[in-house]
């Protein structure tokens, strides 16, 4: 699996366990999502990703 896929399942795993939890838990894991969600758009515009540094450091390739 490459670093952009795990990325992307990251992130998704990440939005789905934020619902639950503010369905089955309490109301404000809404922020959770919130922030989520703002650190997808940082990251389309600044190139920056916290969750790839992590998984590439996990041993996750970048394409060629």
């Amino acid at each position: 699996m490459t670093l952009q896929n795990s990325v992307q399942v990251f992130a998704g795993t990440m939005v789905l366990l934020s619902v639950y939890l503010t369905l089955y838990v309490h109301p404000n894991f809404f922020w959770f999502t919130a922030f989520i969600g703002f650190n997808l758009i940082q990251a389309s515009f600044t190139g920056f990703c916290p969750a790839a540094l992590v998984l590439g450091k996990l041993g996750f390739k970048k394409t060629e």
